[in-house]
């Protein structure tokens, strides 16, 4: 299976965030993954590698809620910014709310919406659309 070169993981939850770092690890998503703890750390980072010419992320993924900037705030923030570089955004929410599947659908950018907790399976179906 191939990697996915650089990874952003955006949410609150520590207790999430070490499992999920477990599990991508243990799968080999992923060649390197950063996380930030709400959108506003995160768009800070892109921007500044946008300016310095560093590298971007290949994927995102993206929490709703988190204090701060929640994942609304920085897709509504993310949509603003230009480069050349294609960035796959995957929401991965406890939300099972029929009004944020929605929403989640009017940002082009959105490659899709997984309820958490994130699987091994769900890793590698989004390998799997970042590399067709």
């Amino acid at each position: 299976m191939r990697k996915i070169k650089l990874t952003y993981l955006i949410d609150d939850d520590e207790i999430y965030i070490f499992t999920a770092k477990k599990l991508i690890n243990k799968t080999d998503f992923s060649e390197e993954v950063k996380f930030f703890y709400n959108g506003k750390e995160a768009l800070r980072a892109i921007k500044s590698k946008l300016y310095n010419e560093e590298e971007l992320p290949d994927v995102i993924l993206l929490d709703l809620n988190m204090p701060i900037m929640d994942g609304w705030q920085f897709l509504d923030e993310f949509i603003r910014i230009k480069t050349k570089k294609t960035i796959k955004v995957y929401i991965v929410s406890s939300s099972v709310n029929p009004v944020d599947l929605e929403r989640a659908k009017t940002y082009n950018m959105v490659s899709n919406y997984i309820v958490k907790p994130i699987s091994r399976e769900k890793l590698y179906s989004i390998t799997e659309e970042v590399f067709t």
